[in-house]
């Protein structure tokens, strides 16, 4: 009859390599909860979920609730790998979305003042204009029709922050302010507006 710690063996070793599984699905490496930012010496912004070039300086974006820890799996089990399916099925598509999102507003951005620079609406510089051209090349999308979404949004990025939103933002202020007698069905017209043309779709 086989001695006693040989029955328990079986078990006690599938338990093990449960709690090692477990452990593998919550744990979330530093490199796989994080996007980076950082702006060359031409000026250009970059956006990536690798690493920078050694000897850049890059902001650290975190993926919201993703830096969890847990807690080292039992002594002579391992953890998945980073980059294996165990790990990376479950932040992958949160940081793929938070660079999508960065990489949106960042294109948005320059597209909205690539075209108010080069409209001659603000004066500008040729090296200028190639910074913004880059940026937006890096981070803009190459699906036609996502691209034609963010130039939409550059447009109403610039109608919101021209001067006809600007007073329209005003004039909601003062009709929001203390002694104002404004009917209400004014106040919910000038709101409506402002909701509707004045609101920044990135910010």
């Amino acid at each position: 009859m086989p001695a006693h710690g040989h029955r328990v063996a079986g078990p006690r070793r599938a338990w093990l390599s449960v709690c090692a599984m477990l452990l593998a699905m919550t744990a979330v490496p530093d490199a796989a909860a994080t996007v980076y930012r950082w702006v060359d010496g031409e000026g250009v912004i970059h956006l990536s979920s690798e690493r920078p070039p050694v000897g850049v300086t890059a902001e650290r974006i975190e993926i919201p609730g993703m830096r969890r820890r847990a807690s080292p799996p039992p002594a002579g089990y391992r953890v998945a790998a980073a980059g294996s399916s165990a790990t990376s099925a479950p932040q992958v598509p949160g940081r793929a979305e938070l660079l999508n999102r960065l990489q949106t507003r960042e294109c948005v951005i320059a597209l909205e003042a690539l075209e108010r620079k080069t409209s001659g609406a603000e004066p500008t510089s040729a090296s200028e204009i190639r910074r913004l051209k880059q940026t937006a090349d890096l981070n803009c999308s190459q699906d036609p029709a996502r691209r034609r979404q963010e130039e939409q949004m550059a447009i109403r990025l610039r109608q919101a922050n021209g001067p006809a939103c600007t007073e329209a933002r005003n004039r909601l202020a003062d009709m929001l302010g203390p002694g104002s007698n404004v009917p209400r069905d004014q106040l919910r017209i000038q709101q409506s507006f402002v909701d509707q043309h004045c609101t920044p779709p990135v910010r």
